[in-house]
């Protein structure tokens, strides 16, 4: 009789454990889970990455959009295991259901837009759980300017719909504690670098504006993001304004068909450029797309571009940003 109601009590907190509510805010909206996803989705490289960093592969069926745009590098590759691509570029509803899949880490622009067939409104009918990527909220609501906070956000929020609080926490405390380090080593300057960011783009570049997490990475880095003014994350402007605000060094991109080193050429031989202090003194950095958009690396990356602003503060800096 004894081992009957131990049992039974048992089955009780499992099943009461199991129903417990997990609730987080994504895009002004609440977000709640009654149990932890096991089938997820991620889509692109950066919102992979973290939910590899939180050690979610067992949970996760597969993952969408990084190999029509860049190549799987060996290190994702071993990560992923034995996860596979369900779709090079943007899935669609078929890809999800295919795999009965019960949550989709994406962002607008990031896997989704708005009226798209791929919502968190048109998931919901198939029981398929949507979280969106903070940084991207911008492109359907008012949010503050992109910072360090929206991917710690991200993956505390990660941390609590997967029920792995203490391995977020940890994580995040790491990342902190090293963009500190590049913050300190930066703080200092009093003539900050003025920068520009080129992703793409012949005719009107494309560049991030204060909504884009490169904004933050520039700023904690020493410098100055010459298109802050721009109410918006990722976006095109024109070759006059960058022109007239004359960048000191221009950050480069690197992913799609058009090489970093073909991004150069082309800035290297555009007539209207030739004035512009960051062509005439050759000074450029590359970020990989994995490092410019919101996730783990963008720690790291940062300290990479302080060194590149101030090669003579860093020359001798020991600074190590490797987050785990």
């Amino acid at each position: 009789m004894k081992n009957i109601c131990v049992f039974i009590t048992l089955l009780l907190l499992t099943k009461f454990a199991s129903a417990e509510i997990r609730t987080v805010e994504s895009c002004g909206r609440n977000l709640s889970v009654e149990k932890t996803p096991s089938r997820a989705i991620s889509h692109d490289i950066n919102l992979t990455e973290m939910m590899f960093a939180l050690e979610l592969q067992g949970q996760m069926v597969g993952y969408t959009g990084i190999s029509g745009w860049q190549k799987l590098t060996p290190e994702f590759k071993k990560s992923a295991g034995s996860l596979p691509q369900l779709a090079e570029k943007t899935p669609t509803i078929e890809t999800l259901l295919a795999v009965n899949a019960d949550f989709f880490f994406a962002g607008w622009n990031y896997g989704m837009r708005a009226g798209g067939p791929l919502t968190p409104s048109t998931l919901k009918p198939f029981d398929i759980t949507v979280y969106e990527l903070t940084e991207s909220c911008i492109h359907i609501m008012k949010k503050n300017p992109s910072s360090f906070n929206d991917v710690y956000q991200d993956i505390l929020n990660l941390g609590v719909l997967f029920d792995v609080e203490p391995r977020a926490e940890k994580l995040v405390n790491q990342l902190k504690v090293e963009i500190s380090k590049v913050e300190a080593a930066t703080k200092h300057i009093q003539h900050p670098v003025k920068v520009f960011l080129y992703d793409s783009g012949k005719n009107a570049p494309f560049t991030a504006g204060q909504y884009a997490i490169p904004n933050a990475m520039i700023e904690a880095a020493g410098g100055t993001n010459i298109l802050n003014d721009i109410q918006s994350s990722w976006s095109r402007t024109n070759w006059e304004t960058v022109v007239e605000r004359n960048p000191d060094i221009i950050i480069i991109v690197n992913y799609g068909k058009t090489t970093a080193k073909q991004k150069i050429a082309f800035l290297n031989a555009h007539p209207a450029l030739s004035d512009v202090n960051a062509i005439k003194n050759r000074r450029f950095v590359t970020l990989e797309y994995s490092e410019a958009t919101p996730g783990i690396r963008n720690v790291e990356a940062t300290q990479r571009l302080a060194k590149a602003f101030y090669p003579k503060e860093f020359a001798t800096n020991t600074l190590q940003v490797k987050p785990q």
